[in-house]
C-alpha cells in the first residue's frame, strides 16, 4: 500500500506514468531507481508504476530487471527509434562524464542549422546546470552545435546559413565567413567552447562522438557554473570529453 507521505491524487499518478513512457522513449531501457530519481519518488513507488505498465504490457523485464518497451508501447508507436537506441547506447557516456567532472552532461544532434538535445545526466550539485532533454536550439550559439557543424563541408555549412547567421550583424556573406573562421578553431582543437554566450553565468564544453567510419553523429557536452569553470578546469573537461569520446562503441545507430 502508498505510504500516506505520498498519496496522490489521480491526475499526479497518471503523470507520473506519462513521465515514465517519456522517460522510456528517450532511454530504451530504465530501473526502478531511474525512475525514482527522475520523478522524485520513492523506490516502492518507482516500482508500483512500472509494475502497473508490466501488467498492461506497456514494458516487459529482462533477466537484470531492467524495463524495456513493450508489445503495446510498439504496437501504438511510441517504440525505440534510432535516436532513443542511440540514447541507450550511449547514457554510460554521460553518466561517466557527469560522474568524473561532478557537472552537467548533454547528449545533442544536428538538426538543420539547430541542435537538438536528446538526454542528460543532471549533476547533483546544488548549483548546477539543468537539463534540456527535447530543446532544440541555434546551433551556432552553443559548443554543441558548434563542434558539429564543424564536422560539416564549407559548402553543406553555406547552405545551412544561405540567408546569414541569425543573430549576426553585416552582411549574408560577412556572418557566414565569421561563423567559418570560428569553426576553422574548434576543427582544430577538436573541442568547442560557450563561456557566457548563451547563457550568462553557464560554461560549456563539447566535443563530437564518431561512428566507426568516422562520421561525427552526435555531441558529447558538459556544463557548469561559470564561477566553477575557469580557463584550467575548461581544458581539463575537454581533454576528458576527449578522452571518454575514444571509447564509443565502434557500432552505434546512425540518425
Amino acid at each position: 500500500m502508498p505510504n500516506p507521505g505520498e498519496a496522490a491524487s489521480p491526475r499526479t499518478v497518471a503523470d507520473n506514468v506519462l513521465q515514465v513512457l517519456v522517460l522510456l522513449s528517450q532511454r530504451g531501457k530504465l530501473r526502478v531507481v531511474d525512475v525514482a530519481n527522475e520523478l522524485g519518488v520513492a523506490r516502492s513507488t518507482a516500482h508500483r508504476l512500472l509494475s502497473s505498465l508490466l501488467h498492461r504490457q506497456f514494458v516487459v523485464q529482462d533477466a537484470q530487471h531492467a524495463y524495456h518497451a513493450g508489445p503495446v508501447f510498439t504496437k501504438l508507436g511510441l517504440g525505440p527509434t534510432r535516436r532513443t537506441e542511440l540514447v541507450s547506447t550511449l547514457r554510460p557516456l554521460l553518466e561517466e562524464v557527469r560522474e568524473r567532472t561532478g557537472e552537467t552532461a548533454h547528449l545533442a544532434v544536428l538538426e538543420g542549422n539547430g541542435v537538438r538535445f536528446l538526454d542528460c545526466a543532471e549533476s547533483f550539485r546544488q548549483l548546477r546546470v539543468s537539463a534540456k532533454v527535447g530543446a532544440l536550439l541555434p546551433a551556432h550559439t552553443n559548443s554543441a552545435g558548434r563542434v558539429l557543424l564543424a564536422e560539416l563541408a564549407p559548402a553543406d555549412l553555406s547552405a545551412l546559413y544561405l540567408r546569414g547567421v541569425p543573430g549576426a550583424t553585416g552582411s549574408a556573406r560577412e556572418a557566414r565567413a565569421a561563423l567559418h573562421r570560428q569553426l576553422v578553431g574548434v576543427r582544430r582543437r577538436g573541442y568547442a567552447t560557450n563561456i557566457d554566450e548563451s547563457e550568462q553565468g553557464i560554461t560549456a564544453v563539447s566535443v563530437p562522438l564518431r561512428d566507426h567510419t568516422g562520421r561525427a553523429v552526435a555531441a558529447l557536452a558538459v556544463a557548469g557554473p561559470s564561477v566553477r569553470s575557469s580557463r584550467e578546469i575548461v581544458a581539463e573537461r575537454a581533454h576528458t570529453l576527449l578522452e571518454i569520446a575514444e571509447r564509443v562503441p565502434i557500432q552505434f545507430p546512425a540518425l
